[in-house]
């Protein structure tokens, strides 16, 4: 058996560990997820740009942010001394509590940069600004991005082939927005909205802040460029949008595996594995259940031995009296029906009426038990017998 059980998780063992080599040599297929995390080095991550971001804001701090900027901005009194907050994500969604404590936060004198595809909320309808996404064209629709100011504008401008170039923000209130940036039609695709005594930046296109376009030496001049525009001050970088609100120091270890994908295969296959062995080896190992007959009823062969016991020595009198006993008994239990309660008249009426017995047929049986004759032949006896079971049968 100890073998037996040695053999399975070698087998086991083996064939995680093929696996899990499998895994880990094969190419990996290039990831073109759109995650925009600061931890990713996959094309659309945003790790290159947020280590190189403490260099473009004069070596300042930059701190990633895991929690709603409502928590952050309520909670750090640090935050109004003049800073940044970035948010670069594809979809930019807050509650109505963080945006209102972003535009308080942008109105004592810090500044907010936010570079979305998707922007929900009123955000945008308070800055005088409103998203706008054209349809989908069979043709190819990306368009070239360059900015406004003279200084940073590049001659043959950005070309981004990932990005469809549906995306442009319409001003609607332009007394408080400046435009730094247009496609080539002419729409803007970042602007500055002055708000109180801050600003904050609106950017239409997150994919340039990308690894895949920050590390190219042509278009990573765009999110140099529009990264120039911030102060250089403490920075502020939300990653809450992109990865949770579980930091780094919270991490768990089963979160870690679940996290990398060479592990979570691995720890699904080792669960696999496991239920397999229990299901398969339990069913082997499980010992034989006997079949247990139920045990029989012998109250009946009981009653016949010791009837005959009764007959054979001839004491039918006394055999009589017990089978007479079992009578009224039976009468008691069946009917409630005791027999010094009654007179013999009214006793007859109430066997009768209950058992469904004719009254004659009662009579014989009464006169039968209540013979005061005790000479008891093994004939009368039988006799006897016959009509007692010959009741029991008819009133079940």
């Amino acid at each position: 058996m100890f073998l037996s059980l040695n053999r399975y998780w070698f087998f086991l063992f083996l064939m995680i560990l093929g696996y899990g080599l499998v895994e880990y040599y094969r190419p990996k297929p290039l990831n073109w997820r759109d995650s925009y995390s600061n931890k990713d080095h996959i094309p659309f991550g945003t790790k290159a740009l947020f280590e190189l971001l403490p260099e473009m804001i004069g070596n300042k701090k930059v701190e990633s942010l895991r929690i709603p900027p409502y928590n952050q901005l309520s909670k750090d009194s640090s935050m109004v001394n003049k800073s940044s907050y970035v948010f670069i994500q594809g979809s930019f969604f807050v509650e109505p509590a963080d945006e209102k404590e972003l535009l308080n936060y942008a109105g004592k004198g810090n500044t907010i940069f936010i570079s979305a595809y998707d922007f929900s909320g009123n955000l945008l309808h308070t800055l005088g600004l409103k998203n706008i996404v054209d349809k989908p064209a069979a043709k190819d629709t990306a368009k070239v991005f360059n900015f406004t100011n003279p200084r940073i504008r590049d001659r043959k401008g950005f070309l981004f082939t990932k990005d469809d170039g549906r995306n442009y923000l319409k001003i609607e209130k332009s007394q408080n927005v400046t435009v730094l940036a247009v496609n080539e039609d002419n729409k803007p695709v970042f602007v500055k909205a002055d708000y109180g005594k801050g600003q904050i930046f609106i950017h239409n296109l997150p994919l340039a802040f990308t690894n895949y376009y920050v590390l190219d030496t042509i278009t990573g001049k765009q999110a140099f460029h529009a990264l120039s525009y911030l102060p250089a001050q403490p920075v502020y970088w939300d990653e809450y949008q992109k990865q949770g609100r579980f930091g780094e120091n919270e991490r768990s270890v089963f979160r870690y595996i679940v996290s990398q994908p060479g592990l979570k295969t691995a720890y699904l296959l080792t669960l696999i594995g496991l239920i397999v062995y229990a299901v398969f080896s339990g069913k082997r190992k499980q010992r034989v259940i006997p079949i247990m007959d139920p045990p029989k009823n012998v109250s009946l062969e009981f009653v016949r031995t010791i009837g005959n016991m009764y007959y054979r020595k001839g004491n039918h009198a006394n055999l009589a009296e017990k089978l007479i006993q079992h009578f009224w008994i039976y009468m008691r239990e069946r009917f409630g029906i005791t027999p010094g309660k009654f007179e013999e008249s009214e006793l007859l009426e109430q066997v009768s009426g209950k058992s469904g017995w004719s009254k004659q047929e009662t009579q014989d049986l009464f006169n039968e038990i209540s013979e005061e004759d005790n000479v008891w032949t093994s004939h009368r006896l039988m006799d006897l017998n016959k009509k007692l079971e010959d009741f029991y049968n008819r009133t079940k």
